[in-house]
């Protein structure tokens, strides 16, 4: 039976329980949809159906919806293989490109009118079954990539499934898909890992000194390097365009160090270094207030910051007092520098509310900084 809330009528057929692929069951089999596990690793699945993802495949079964999420390099290949075994269902990926899934899809002569691809943009530090989570789409953006040979009604399955899951869908071709990914995705990933490359031969002095801006640039550095090279080779093309558009940046900001080092008055193009420091960095300010705010939402938030003791019990006091006073925190970032007696709590509120937030946690002994 389906639980009240669930579109899907099922049964779900997920193949690949790693990190996506059992958070997808999780959150299906919370609105008692019959899920069906899948994967290369029988070990994964007998994990995931040990946390309750639902349970190992049948000879009878009829998938409504089978959900591929394996790896970028065997996507297509899986798909065509799943819309060969089971000529009545439904399937959809969750690889983080589109158009090149598809177009292999298509050379394999598969039947398109029952693929649909989608992308759900959320993820976690560590993957595994064992990572897996119901709530891990819940407002967050999923794309589905329709195509001219799939019709609305088929498709709906694949709808289905990202509403049940609480994510927000966006409809995309795949096209807009893979060159909207390799701007707010891929090439951010590059520039954050050639940044960090910076750290490897850097003195353990000046490591030391790394504050929250060094953190923010590199934090995606850390991710897996073989993955990685899958989903870039996939969407190579408009991940370039995009770095290089970084590049001639980055060589216009270059020519402006240079001149300032020579203490000349011109950048290279002939405009005065200052200048052309500052209208790169208003252009960084004009693109960073584009950025969406709080579950997609085009919404700007204040922020202050809050001088946090380092003891234990004292970041819940804060949360539990914003709490008592009736604040809607919209998003929170926490910053220690190791040896400091104290922590800073970045915290953003709606506008209108800030200067009662601040009156407030002023009232209760808070420091806030600045």
């Amino acid at each position: 039976m389906t639980g009240p809330e669930s579109r899907l009528t099922g049964p779900v057929r997920v193949v690949g329980v790693g990190l996506l692929g059992t958070s997808i069951a999780l959150g299906l089999r919370a609105r008692g949809v019959d899920v069906i596990l899948s994967d290369a690793s029988p070990t994964n699945v007998r994990i995931a159906m040990d946390y309750g993802a639902g349970r190992s495949a049948g000879d009878a079964d009829e998938p409504q919806l089978i959900v591929v999420c394996v790896p970028p390099d065997v996507t297509a290949s899986v798909i065509v293989r799943e819309l060969s075994a089971y000529p009545r269902s439904v399937v959809t990926d969750v690889a983080s490109v589109k158009g090149p899934v598809l177009a292999a899809v298509r050379a394999a002569g598969a039947d398109v009118t029952r693929y649909v691809g989608s992308h759900p943009l959320a993820g976690r530090e560590k993957g595994g079954p064992m990572s897996g989570r119901a709530d891990l789409f819940l407002g967050r953006p999923w794309v589905v990539a329709g195509h001219p040979d799939i019709s609305y009604q088929t498709a709906a399955a694949v709808d289905d499934l990202v509403l049940d899951l609480g994510a927000t869908l966006v409809e995309m071709t795949a096209e807009q898909h893979d060159s909207s990914v390799a701007l707010t995705s891929h090439a951010p990933q590059v520039v954050s890992t050639l940044m960090a490359r910076r750290l490897v031969s850097a003195p353990e002095a000046a490591v030391n000194l790394a504050g929250g801006g060094l953190r923010d640039v590199t934090r995606v550095a850390s991710s897996d390097p073989g993955l990685w090279v899958q989903i870039l080779g996939a969407n190579a093309g408009a991940t370039a365009e995009v770095l290089r558009g970084v590049r001639d940046d980055l060589d216009e900001v270059l020519a402006a160090l240079d001149a300032a080092s020579a203490d000349g008055a011109a950048a290279a193009n002939g405009t005065p270094w200052r200048r052309a420091l500052a209208e790169t960095l208003a252009g960084g300010n004009a693109g960073v207030a584009r950025i969406p705010g709080k579950h997609g939402q085009d919404r700007r938030y204040a922020q202050l910051v809050v001088m946090v003791d380092d003891a234990p019990g004292e970041l819940a006091r804060l949360l539990t007092e914003l709490g008592e006073d009736g604040v809607n925190l919209e998003d929170l970032r926490l910053e220690h520098s190791p040896g400091a007696q104290i922590g800073l709590a970045e915290i953003a509120v709606l506008p209108e509310t800030l200067d009662t937030v601040t009156s407030a946690l002023a009232a209760r002994g808070w420091r806030i900084a600045g």
